[in-house]
């Protein structure tokens, strides 16, 4: 399977002014961002959509997949929701490739408070290999 990244990715791309733009480091806990959660994904009074958690599990273990050399598309992500994402909370959000095999990644990935240091959420996910393509230009 041949993917193209344009830079409009919901949840990672600089070009998509209503998405989050993460912007993911490799490290060596592994692949890392730092995201204040904005207003406009509120679901609860004073609390973020659930589906903005899971989104940010989804860039984590697809990032860290992408920095260890194993670009991939989600086959399967499970989400343990531990407690409310509150908004304008700052959070830092983790994924970790822990094996390959064959076409397939197995990553993990967390989402925890900077604010409160608790962890909000955390999830696995299973990852199928690609072939990936960057439109010129644009950095991933």
């Amino acid at each position: 399977m041949e993917v193209n990244w344009d830079g409009h990715c919901f949840g990672c791309g600089p070009l998509n002014t209503d998405g989050l733009r993460l912007t993911f480091s490799p490290g060596p806990d592994g692949s890392w961002a730092e995201y204040v959660v904005e207003d406009r994904f509120q679901s609860w009074s004073g609390m973020a959509h659930g589906g903005m958690v899971a989104l940010m599990l989804d860039e984590a273990v697809g990032w860290a997949a992408w920095h260890a050399g194993h670009p991939g598309v989600t086959g399967r992500l499970a989400v343990s929701y531990r407690r409310p994402l509150k908004l304008g909370e700052k959070v830092r959000i983790v994924g970790q490739v822990e094996r390959v095999r064959r076409t397939l990644v197995y990553c993990t990935a967390e989402v925890k408070s900077l604010d409160a240091g608790d962890r909000i959420a955390d999830g696995t996910a299973t990852l199928v290999m690609t072939d990936t393509k960057v439109e010129a230009g644009l950095q991933r």
